[in-house]
């Protein structure tokens, strides 16, 4: 999980104080809206009346749906985390990131509160520590580069890449990388208790995760446990050669009515049934 620097804490605080929110609450939104790439957010927090989604542009959904006054807050909190990583760098994968500001200050546009730019005197204050030389700070597998989507809920986050069927989902600091199969993934949910099964929306309904392959678990291939085939049952070789038996006697039973009908020859009869008598 990224770490704030302390400046990067700071703004949190400060936010979390003007929106009334605590700073665990806006720490959790502000890696939904990084993961939805500074456009959108999937969450999954009490302080925000528990799942819901927030894009830019002004479409909010909330669990607790008639409670206007917290979408108008949460609203402006996920605007404000927008505008406030649209200068870091690395956060975003694309350059369509804009915001308006006017000098130090910026301008939500939910809620006319104002909020305070993340500039210092030496330029835009990095929110979080940046990672190890080399490292590109991506958390899905080495070799997946540009998911379609991602989102994030309490402590799990997740990264869809459609063009290849592969999803990525870090529960915990664990990720496990998964083969979607055929499914084209909406949404996802988990639920709230420990080990909770986690889900998504696909063409075929509601479906549990732990259905689908896992590829690998931290970047370790899973080898597929051969699954052990039952032995075929056959008969045992005396049941075998009994049946076998019967069927030749009733065969020379066939044979002998037929020529007792003078269907057959004397002579017929007897070269079919010392070649039916020579298969014993």
């Amino acid at each position: 999980m990224k770490q704030l620097t302390p400046e990067g804490q700071q703004i949190i605080n400060n936010i979390a104080q003007r929106y009334n929110f605590s700073s665990d609450a806006v720490f959790s939104m502000l890696l939904s809206v990084i993961n939805g790439n500074g456009s959108m957010a999937q969450f999954n927090h009490p302080e925000f009346g528990g799942s819901g989604q927030w894009m830019k542009g002004g479409m909010i959904m909330l669990g607790d749906m008639f409670n206007n006054g917290l979408k108008n807050s949460v609203a402006g909190l996920c605007q404000e985390l927008s505008n406030l990583i649209a200068n870091q760098p690395d956060l975003i994968q694309s350059g369509s990131f804009q915001s308006q500001s006017q000098g130090n200050q910026q301008q939500a546009n939910f809620g006319g509160s104002q909020q305070q730019n993340s500039s210092g005197p030496n330029g835009p204050v990095s929110l979080f520590v940046p990672p190890p030389a080399g490292s590109s700070g991506n958390w899905w597998p080495a070799g997946l580069q540009f998911p379609n989507s991602t989102g994030s809920q309490n402590n799990l986050r997740y990264a869809y890449f459609a063009t290849i069927r592969r999803l990525a989902i870090d529960v915990a600091g664990q990720v496990k990388l998964y083969d979607t199969l055929d499914h084209q993934i909406g949404g996802f949910s988990q639920q709230q208790s420990v080990g909770g099964s986690i889900t998504f929306t696909s063409q075929y309904g509601l479906v549990d995760v732990n259905t689908l392959p896992l590829i690998s678990i931290d970047n370790v291939p899973v080898q597929t446990p051969v699954q052990a085939q039952p032995a075929p049952d056959f008969q045992s070789k005396s049941e075998y050669d009994t049946g076998k038996e019967a069927d030749i006697f009733g065969a020379i039973e066939k044979l002998a009515n037929l020529k007792d009908k003078g269907i057959l020859t004397e002579t017929e009869y007897s070269s079919k049934k010392a070649e039916l008598l020579a298969r014993l």
